[in-house]
């Protein structure tokens, strides 16, 4: 996408404070006690890669990549700042991560999202990358708030070798 540049970066920063605590805020009032998004010291964990999406100098969202271990992976704090939501943002950072859990070997790709409207968004862009709904996973249980998806890395390698 053109404009966007995704770089790694610091989840502590004071450039994504606002940003992460409007993420945290918005999950916590849909989903209380099951939003389990990470804040700035779990997102700086060594197992977590973050990265921040920048359109010019300002910031437009993030992502990260928890290592689970054992092949697995699961993204993590995906978000598209209020102002860049429907631009693409969101897009670029979903394939990122992806590309990224490809190139550390990892087979397959978790994530945990809601179930409010707010989250149906985010649900259809990780569907058209192929993501399928899938049991909870690591230490996640299910509930009404949350919702799992999967995607199966190894099976996209086979098909695209074909």
């Amino acid at each position: 996408m053109s404009g966007l540049e995704l770089r790694i970066d610091d989840p502590a920063a004071p450039h994504v404070a606002d940003l992460l605590a409007h993420h945290l805020s918005e999950l916590a009032s849909v989903m209380g006690e099951h939003a389990f998004a990470l804040d700035a010291s779990g997102l700086s964990a060594p197992e977590v890669t973050f990265w921040t999406a920048w359109r010019d100098d300002r910031l437009a969202g993030f992502a990260a990549l928890k290592v689970l271990g054992q092949g697995d992976g699961e993204v993590k704090s995906m978000r598209a700042a209020p102002e860049a939501r429907g631009t693409g943002v969101g897009r670029a950072l979903i394939d990122h991560v992806v590309a990224e859990a490809r190139e550390k070997g990892l087979r397959r790709l978790y994530l945990e999202t809601g179930t409010a409207p707010l989250h149906q968004p985010a649900i259809a862009l990780y569907r058209k990358s192929g993501f399928a709904s899938c049991p909870p996973f690591a230490d996640y249980e299910a509930s009404p708030h949350n919702q799992f998806m999967v995607l199966d890395l190894h099976r996209e390698a086979i098909a695209a070798s074909k």
